[in-house]
């Protein structure tokens, strides 16, 4: 059941982003770029933290370990900054290739885990990944393949994937952190509700030093931020289930899908039109997915057998730098 709860949860997720990049896009124009990163945070802490409390209650709550504390502030602070870059990257190009940008994070993800979990992915599933990162240089290209790499946006783009891939292994190394025979949900639930309250009350702590009173004017526009909001929450839920059950590499590569939505946003609400060159790579990334898809191996967490053992101990093992360092 692994392989359908990550094909589903990479298509939820792919949708919700999707929605949620377009409406802070539109709610930065009028609350500024750090405003549009904190409503995802804020708006999102109630329901993520509900959601927390309701299972915790029905399935009991886990002791904290200091190596579940490290890899969740890691990742959130990670995310908070890959986030603001991403903001920035929306009104450096047009929508649909400032997100692109972003997704240089699947090779990254699958490097940071194999240095920081020993995470390791099959042969098929690595040549899937690789096509897909083709497909996203074509994309991105401007001038060509090699224009796509330098353009101005270049540095900021890698930055931003770097950012997110390393959350993305955080929060799998968090999720795996937590004690107890635990579902893959119940990880990704307890693991947001901590995550993203720290991150409100950090970007709060923030936003209130800085002169331009963004936080009333986020609160003020409730009716673009709360969606915002929302669907971030429903979006991480799905992310975090689905690094539960597998490497942060191959949640990623499968999230590619989201390219097809972007595109699909970009020509009917932005009105920009992908070229030829564009949708060559669109094809290149849905080749890629489906050969990771078809190649991955996907097992239950969480339920005391040997899939979840062996993950977590080498999540948090002595030779996990980070756990190291805890």
């Amino acid at each position: 059941m692994g392989l359908e709860v990550l094909v589903l949860a990479a298509l939820g997720e792919a949708f919700l982003q999707n929605l949620r990049n377009a409406l802070q896009r539109a709610l930065s124009d009028r609350v500024s770029l750090a405003g549009a990163a904190y409503a995802r945070f804020v708006f999102a802490a109630p329901w993520a933290l509900g959601l927390g409390l309701a299972l915790g209650v029905a399935h009991g709550f886990p002791t904290p370990t200091p190596a579940f504390v490290g890899w969740a502030l890691l990742g959130a602070l990670c995310q908070i900054g890959a986030t603001l870059i991403l903001l920035q990257l929306f009104h450096l190009r047009n929508f649909a290739v400032g997100n692109t940008f972003a997704k240089t994070e699947t090779v990254q993800a699958a490097l940071f885990g194999l240095v920081l979990l020993r995470d390791r992915i099959g042969l098929a599933a690595m040549i899937g990944t690789l096509v897909s990162f083709v497909g996203i240089l074509l994309i991105s290209a401007t001038r060509g393949l090699v224009g796509g790499v330098r353009n101005r946006a270049a540095a900021l783009g890698l930055a931003c994937g770097a950012a997110f891939a390393v959350s993305g292994v955080a929060y799998r190394g968090a999720a795996l952190a937590l004690d107890g025979p635990l579902g893959a949900i119940d990880r990704a639930a307890l693991t947001l509700a901590f995550v993203t309250v720290v991150q409100t009350m950090l970007m709060t702590w923030w936003l209130e030093r800085r002169p331009r009173d963004v936080v009333r004017r986020v609160l003020q526009e409730w009716r673009i931020a709360a969606p915002v909001g929302l669907a971030g929450m429903l979006a991480s839920l799905l992310w975090f289930t689905a690094f539960a059950l597998t490497s942060a590499a191959e949640v990623k590569a499968v999230g590619q899908v989201e390219l097809l939505l972007i595109w699909f946003t970009a020509g009917h609400v932005f009105r920009e039109r992908p070229s030829l060159r564009e949708t060559t790579g669109l094809v290149l990334v849905a080749l890629g997915v489906t050969v990771l898809v078809l190649s991955s191996r996907v097992g239950p967490v969480g339920t005391g057998g040997e899939r979840y053992l062996y993950v977590s101990s080498r999540a948090c093992s002595s030779r996990s730098a980070l756990c190291n360092a805890l």
